[in-house]
């Protein structure tokens, strides 16, 4: 795969209090990638990102909510959510090196 789609593939970390407490039980990292990403494509693109050895990846869609917005009803769209398992003897620092 292409590396300008691989890097289109993460959109962001998902830094909560259950993402800390996974992270920290089953060595997972939690991203929100893009929706039609596949577990493959995400191997890659945090193999690619942060140069370290993927073991497995869970894949999860998240619904969006439905909420007022003013007096209209709305629906906030949904979005894809990646566990993804290191091999042991890697780690991802979000901050870089300092």
């Amino acid at each position: 795969m292409k590396q300008e789609r691989l890097m289109n593939v993460l959109l962001e970390p998902r830094i909560t209090e259950k993402s800390t407490l996974v992270g920290e039980k089953f060595r997972q990292f939690v991203f929100k990638v893009a929706r039609s990403a596949s577990k493959p494509d995400i191997k890659q693109a945090v193999e690619l990102m942060f140069e370290v050895e993927v073991e497995s990846v869970q894949v999860s869609n998240v619904n969006g909510k439905r909420k007022t917005f003013g007096r209209r009803p709305g629906k906030r769209s949904g979005w894809k959510k990646a566990y993804v398992k290191l091999k042991s003897g890697f780690d991802i620092d979000y901050l870089g090196p300092q």
